[in-house]
């Protein structure tokens, strides 16, 4: 190979490392940046405002915090689990009971960034769902299973004060998706 190809072949891969090297900032700040106006969306739903997108072209809103603190967790649940709103949180269930209703809320988040912390979750272990009207509804895990996404009862009403947390499965999977999900069950206490 000669000098002048060599070097044509170095800079281009130094020009193709600093490009990913790039990328990686941008996404890391686009999520610290999504993460701040999310948690202001929420300020602004705790102080009355209804429906309020965190930013101006969001289908979104955020609609409760769940918090897990054995875990030192907290975050903030969005409105419709559609997958450009699971791109930024965690998302409530069209469908099921309104967060801190007396029958069966559904959230689902992604494993490997919001949902992470489910691995850990044990039964007796307490989650806590905080409205935008204040309410702070208290849960104890009672149950997490591995289903295939095709057992959807877990979304059905169950007549008590339910918490039910979906997330895909199996936690260090190098291809997301998969016909597996982790559900973690809590009663409300």
């Amino acid at each position: 190979m000669s000098g002048r190809v060599a070097r044509a072949l170095a800079v281009g891969l130094t020009l193709l490392g600093v490009g990913c090297f790039g990328q990686g900032l941008w996404i890391h700040a686009k999520a610290g940046l999504a993460q701040l106006l999310l948690q202001r969306a929420w300020q602004r739903s705790q102080a009355g405002e209804t429906r309020v997108a965190p930013w101006p072209w969001a289908d979104t809103w955020p609609v409760a915090s769940l918090h897990a603190p054995g875990q030192g967790e907290e975050v903030i649940v969005l409105a419709g689990a559609s997958g450009r709103t699971l791109a930024f949180g965690t998302a409530h269930v069209d469908g099921s009971a309104a967060p801190g209703a007396p029958d069966n809320t559904v959230l689902a988040g992604h494993r490997d960034t919001h949902f992470e912390f489910l691995r850990d979750l044990r039964a007796g272990d307490a989650l806590q769902l905080e409205t935008a009207d204040g309410a702070l509804h208290r849960y104890s895990v009672t149950s997490a299973e591995v289903l295939h996404e095709s057992r959807t009862a877990v979304l059905d009403p169950v007549g008590e004060k339910t918490l039910t947390l979906v997330t895909c499965y199996p936690f260090d999977a190098l291809m997301p998706g998969g016909p597996l999900r982790f559900v973690v069950r809590a009663a409300g206490r």
